[in-house]
């Protein structure tokens, strides 16, 4: 049996709603109460797996404090979400975007900004590319 997969614009919707919960630093559960669900059902959002009724969006975007359309910005074409579900791999710009919506991305890039020596955030990023396994990755000084 084929399971279905997510709507590309229910996943961007969701991850979405994920950053801008994470950012105002607020768990599921909390967001799950003041929507009167339970934290899976956020997780479902979140994922794509389940899509956000216009009411409810309406309300997440008032209790999250920020407009209905940032749910929407940078969503790719179409183009770019047929090749981004199919066999093809990610483009650069979808897989910077997949990261930084991902839950190790986001707490990466929050505490490299609150790093304030230049030369120390130098010697993060040689850190990183000297334990990464990607002889492929260049240097743009």
């Amino acid at each position: 049996m084929n399971k279905r997969q997510p709507d590309p614009v229910d996943v961007h919707v969701g991850g979405r709603l994920r950053m801008r919960r994470m950012l105002v630093g607020m768990s599921q559960e909390k967001l799950g109460e003041s929507l009167g669900l339970t934290f899976q059902q956020v997780q479902k959002y979140e994922k794509g797996t389940n899509r956000i009724g216009a009411s409810r969006l309406y309300k997440i975007s008032q209790i999250l404090s920020v407009p209905v359309n940032f749910f929407f910005d940078n969503i790719p074409s179409e183009e770019n979400r047929q090749n981004h579900y199919g066999f093809s791999e990610n483009s650069s710009d979808n897989f910077a975007y997949d990261f930084m919506n991902s839950a190790e991305g986001f707490q990466l890039g929050q505490a490299f900004s609150l790093i304030k020596d230049v030369r120390i955030r130098r010697r993060v990023i040689d850190l990183v590319r000297s334990i990464s396994d990607n002889s492929d990755f260049s240097a743009n000084d």
